[in-house]
């Protein structure tokens, strides 16, 4: 049962993956936007197919009272094309502050900004599955 955890944003899409058995989130890979939302998306499906994806996550950024803005209804677009390639389930998160928290533990880690600019997506994607899954074990008990 592996999940796969997505932040999706403008310029790049961090990727986490579950272990197998859905109790810890590692961070697997950023992908660079392209202009075709069809390469970023045939680059997700090689992912589900490599890891044998049981279900997807995908972080939904609200704003702090509650509404989505431009952000999240255009990160529900890509999530609504994304699922017509795959039978794979997609679920939402709320990822309200999780790119803030990633770039707090990599300052805390003392990671330099070129080097943060690099991770923090992949680092919002695992705080994103790291959440999901523990809600989940806690809805399990």
């Amino acid at each position: 049962m592996r999940i796969l955890g997505l932040d999706v944003g403008k310029k790049r899409i961090g990727v986490a993956i579950s272990d197998p058995y859905g109790w810890t989130a590692q961070g697997l890979t950023t992908i660079n936007r392209t202009n075709s939302e069809g390469r970023d998306i045939d680059k997700l499906l090689e992912l589900i197919e490599k890891y044998q994806v049981s279900s997807i996550v995908v972080g939904l950024p609200k704003n702090m009272n509650g509404t989505y803005g431009p952000q999240a209804e255009s990160i529900k677009e890509f999530t609504e094309n994304l699922a017509k390639q795959t039978a794979v389930p997609i679920n939402f998160w709320d990822e309200r502050l999780t790119t803030v928290a990633a770039e707090k533990t990599l300052i805390e880690a003392d990671v330099s900004r070129k080097k943060r600019k690099k991770v923090v997506d992949k680092v919002a994607a695992v705080f994103i599955l790291q959440n999901y899954l523990e809600y989940i074990s806690k809805q399990q008990k």
